[in-house]
Order: C-alpha cells, then sequence, then structure tokens
C-alpha cells in the first residue's frame, strides 16, 4: 500500500467548502480569492525578480574591477 500523502475525496472536499462558507460567509468569499490571486501573483513576481542579477549591482561590480585593473598593472623601471 502506497501512501504519498492525504488525498481528500469528493465528500471531504464538499464538506471543506461547506465548512468555508459558514466561516467567511458567500460575500467575503469572492474577496478573499481576489486577494490571494494578488498575493500569489506577486509573490511568483518577487521569485522572478529575486532570480534574475540586479542591474545596479553589475554595474557597480564592474566599475570595482575597471578600478582595480590599472593598481595591478605595474611598469618596470
Amino acid at each position: 500500500m502506497h501512501t504519498l500523502g492525504f488525498m481528500p475525496g469528493q465528500w471531504e472536499i464538499i464538506v471543506i467548502i461547506f465548512i468555508i462558507l459558514l466561516l467567511f460567509g458567500a460575500k467575503k468569499l469572492p474577496e478573499l480569492s481576489r486577494s490571494l490571486g494578488k498575493s500569489l501573483g506577486e509573490f511568483k513576481k518577487g521569485q522572478k525578480e529575486g532570480s534574475e542579477p540586479d542591474p545596479v549591482e553589475e554595474a557597480e561590480k564592474k566599475e570595482i574591477d575597471s578600478k582595480e585593473e590599472p593598481e595591478t598593472k605595474e611598469s618596470s623601471p
């Protein structure tokens, strides 16, 4: 017997939806789902921005590298 986790059946999902309706009411559910969707979109946007290199940091890194190059060159007498 393989148990990968809890997989709710049809009746369990209906009971969960009923409990949510009782707790929040039918008027609040669209508002809650809208705010949940917005927050999920912001989270994905933040993840995408976090994985991309920051252009300001890249520019600063290039400036530092260009400043160090003349110092490493030694002129022979």
